[in-house]
């Protein structure tokens, strides 16, 4: 049925006699946002953000066939690859675009840090981006589990233990995500509610602050670079630009989703042996082969205890980055935290490099 003329108009002037779209329109038509020679990087952050649209509607499409038992999360995701209409390609969907998403936030967080668009007025955004980071690995780790195959019960079951000497967390902590000593019905359970319900509220809260003070606080312009060109209105002219991002961020997923659909392996027997070889994904390869490298005695000090320490220890030292860099406050170049950032790039790569062929 077409729609009268002028249909358009007199919805958009309903709304804005009860919600102040004008004076939205007319703040983010006066909204800039600075070119320069990295200008490129402000783009990750808003496939970031489609990413985790996409991981919210496949989410609710595959929810209303999976089943949360051990005796039935493995049928149930048989059953939307096998026999639902496109339930493979709603779940290589959910798959890939989790992976990208994780990628594409660790290339945002990166480039903000080297261009240190974190100091002020911006820390909050800094602290938000580093606390939704923990948050989209935590996705990562809870969502693993929930296909109940062999490889996902024998990762997580390894998964689980690591963060026993991890401080603030330890046998506790991990007893309550696990429900009990074993990995079993409670276990998965908690997983799931974890992955659908407590993760994704805190990750939309804090995505909303994130993109509040991004608008309220503009983008960063890096120290000592200059801008080469007119700064662009943030709408309709970088909004389009954004969504052209989107487009090619869609069509990369649909031919990574179509081209290797996401496999399922076989079902989880508890009673079996671990297969030889396993290994979580890639985004935690860094901690796992950290701890394959270090002896598990260093000097009568446990070497799991240690390095879970210096990961809790950088992980907070992360986090309060625009608070400890004192020339970048001052709008100096900080080469010290450069420096840093580089090394710990090519640090996790060739922990990855090292994990995937070893």
């Amino acid at each position: 049925m077409n729609l009268p003329s002028g249909y358009s108009a007199k919805v958009y002037i309903w709304l804005n006699e009860r919600l102040p779209l004008d004076a939205v329109k007319e703040y983010l038509s006066k909204k800039t946002v600075p070119q320069h020679k990295h200008s490129m990087w402000y783009y990750f952050g808003g496939l970031t953000l489609f990413f985790f649209v996409v991981q919210v509607v496949t989410g609710i499409l595959l929810s209303l066939y999976y089943k949360p038992t051990p005796e039935h999360a493995y049928e149930s995701v048989k059953l939307i690859i096998t026999q639902v209409e496109y339930g493979w390609l709603i779940r290589s969907l959910h798959s890939w675009s989790a992976n990208l998403m994780i990628a594409m936030l660790f290339i945002h967080m990166f480039s903000a840090f080297l261009m240190k668009a974190y100091r002020k007025p911006r820390e909050l955004m800094w602290v938000t981006g580093v606390l939704l980071l923990f948050l989209v690995l935590g996705f990562g780790f809870t969502g693993y589990l929930l296909p109940w195959d062999t490889m996902a019960y024998f990762a997580t079951l390894i998964g689980t233990e690591v963060p026993k000497t991890m401080p603030l967390i330890g046998s506790y902590g991990v007893g309550l995500l696990k429900g009990g000593e074993e990995i079993g019905a409670e276990t998965l359970t908690r997983m799931y509610s974890i992955h659908i319900i407590i993760l994704p509220l805190l990750t939309i809260v804090l995505i909303s602050l994130h993109v509040i003070l991004n608008q309220v606080l503009g983008s960063s312009i890096p120290v000592g670079i200059k801008e080469t060109r007119k700064p662009l209105t943030f709408f309709p002219n970088f909004l389009y630009r954004d969504l052209i991002s989107w487009c090619l961020g869609f069509i990369a997923l649909l031919t990574l989703a179509t081209m290797y659909p996401w496999s399922i392996g076989d079902k989880a027997d508890p009673l079996a042996s671990a297969p030889v070889g396993i290994k979580p994904e890639w985004y935690f390869l860094p901690l796992y082969q950290t701890l394959r490298i270090v002896p598990s005695s260093v000097v009568g000090i446990n070497g799991e205890l240690l390095v879970n320490g210096v990961v809790g220890l950088a992980s907070l030292l992360w986090l309060m980055i625009p608070f400890v860099d004192f020339r970048s406050r001052k709008e100096q170049k900080s080469s010290i935290f450069t420096a840093i950032g580089i090394l710990l790039i090519l640090y996790l790569v060739a922990m990855i490099i090292l994990a995937s062929t070893t």
